[in-house]
């Protein structure tokens, strides 16, 4: 798809900020699209469509992508990532990426069995730093409560991450809320997934076996957000979260 963005543009001896006119965005944007960084979503693929009269290529192009696993989204997903001005995060197993400390992070990756784990646990840790940046991100998590009870690296590891996290929650960007076991079968056990909200709107992704999927379609990042919304229905307030990961840490031995 990068590929043809730049054609079509080319071809019609566009500028930069000429194309980014039909779609919505500014030039840096439209360089992004074009280095692949970033995709389009399904409002602009019919606006180019229709612009260049195209009989619908952008938009075929854009569900092709759908479709499948793509190795890149994960690296697009981090771009996002780097530049939301909002994350709503959602997790079934594990501590979110963004909140683990280096021990955990490295007992993760030693679990999967990955290549070159120092390499993954410096990437993992230097992505964090996009919380630091001014203004930050504010932050929405809900952890399942199974998070709390799966010993990632041992109890060691896992006091010093509940200690962290807890620290993190502390944070006047950041909430952090759990959903209960008592809260039964609920749409959470379907996976961890987490929206992005970046100046461009928003984005969602969802992890899966094999590989996660970025989803940039207004309709379908909308169902993500009434997933949201159900799974924090569910979830204790914010004291009463902080003082269920209290009570784990003091009882991981």
């Amino acid at each position: 798809m990068a590929y043809d963005l730049r054609f079509y543009r080319l071809r019609a001896r566009m500028s930069g900020e000429t194309f980014g006119k039909i779609i919505g965005v500014v030039r840096s944007t439209v360089s992004r699209l074009e280095s692949g960084e970033l995709r389009l979503d399904e409002k602009q693929a019919i606006a180019l469509d229709q612009h260049f009269a195209t009989g619908g290529h952008f938009l075929r192009l854009l569900t092709y992508a759908k479709l499948g696993h793509n190795p890149d989204w994960f690296r697009e997903h981090v771009s996002y990532e780097a530049r939301a001005l909002a994350l709503k995060i959602y997790e079934l197993a594990l501590i979110p990426g963004l909140f683990q400390i280096e021990s955990y992070a490295r007992a993760c990756f030693e679990a999967a069995g990955v290549e070159d784990i120092d390499g993954h646990v410096a990437e993992r840790l230097q992505r964090q730093e996009s919380l630091e940046r001014s203004p930050r991100p504010l932050v929405w998590v809900v952890l399942s409560q199974s998070v709390l009870d799966w010993p990632v690296g041992g109890p060691e590891v896992m006091r010093a991450q509940f200690a962290h996290l807890l620290d993190m929650a502390k944070a006047p960007n950041v909430s952090l809320r759990i959903l209960p076991r008592t809260a039964g079968a609920t749409i959470g056990l379907d996976g961890p997934f987490k929206i992005l909200s970046v100046d461009e709107g928003d984005a969602a992704y969802t992890e899966a076996h094999g590989g996660g999927r970025l989803v940039l379609g207004t309709g379908e990042v909308r169902q993500f957000g009434t997933r949201w919304e159900r799974i924090g229905s569910k979830a204790l307030p914010e004291d009463a979260s902080r003082t269920l990961v209290e009570q784990a840490m003091e009882e991981m031995k």
